[in-house]
């Protein structure tokens, strides 16, 4: 199994998360009058994103990126919290501002989301050396506050609405339930970061954790994606 996820992460992972971009393409006429067309725009930056994130693969003496070997760019931890940590968190505090129907939840989902920003622009600038060779557990901590912070308020609102009696032909329903859950698995992977080091004598690489780290991220990104494309095709648009 080690030994198939290492040579299969990559693949297994692009290819779920282009089955739902290229699902929500094929079905963007169906979604175009609705919020979900903006979901359907962040998978396609997702899957983009992703391919460029696996460009460390790459950043070995007998490999095309070798020059990069010593260099601030040599891992992707700065690329990963810049379009994810950051971007991603951005996109969710728009879009359920776009699809939560309360004035006071919008406005709550709206000022997090700016603050969150604003923190983490300054943050990093406070922590500029670090931002290039690890991940800042505070930031995820705080991205999978707003995340909770989003999908309760979109949960509170089906229980209180009429939508309940069919929040399962619901795309936010699904895209709710999967990013909670998956916010749940991998934001306490983020705080044994460091047993992730990957440099060759390194003390601190621990490949039993560096395997197990990649099993929880696959199945977790194959449950998010699958859930999503299983969404954009069953379900029906929510009316704006």
């Amino acid at each position: 199994m080690e030994e198939f996820i290492k040579q299969n992460y990559y693949t297994l992972t692009i290819i779920t998360e282009s089955l739902a971009a290229v699902t929500g393409l094929l079905l963007y006429k169906k979604y175009k009058f609705t919020a979900a067309k903006y979901f359907i725009y962040f998978l396609v930056y997702l899957t983009i994103c992703d391919f460029f994130s696996f460009y460390t693969w790459y950043v070995h003496p007998e490999k095309m990126f070798s020059f990069l070997i010593g260099t601030v760019f040599e891992k992707n931890h700065w690329w990963a919290t810049s379009y994810w940590q950051i971007g991603a968190i951005l996109f969710f505090s728009f879009y359920y501002h776009e699809i939560l129907k309360t004035k006071r939840s919008r406005a709550i989902v709206k000022f997090f989301g700016y603050a969150y920003f604003f923190f983490s622009i300054i943050y990093i600038i406070l922590n500029w050396d670090a931002f290039f060779y690890k991940f800042f557990p505070i930031l995820s901590i705080l991205s999978a506050i707003i995340i909770l912070l989003c999908t309760v308020f979109y949960f509170i609102e089906i229980l209180q609405s009429d939508k309940v009696l069919t929040f399962y032909r619901s795309i936010n329903f699904y895209i709710s339930f999967a990013i909670f859950i998956w916010w749940l698995i991998i934001t306490p992977l983020d705080f044994y970061d460091v047993y992730f080091a990957y440099e060759v004598g390194n003390p601190n690489r621990d490949w039993n954790f560096i395997f197990l780290q990649w099993e929880i991220f696959l199945f977790a990104n194959i449950f998010m994606y699958l859930t999503f494309t299983f969404a954009l095709i069953w379900c029906k648009p929510d009316n704006n």
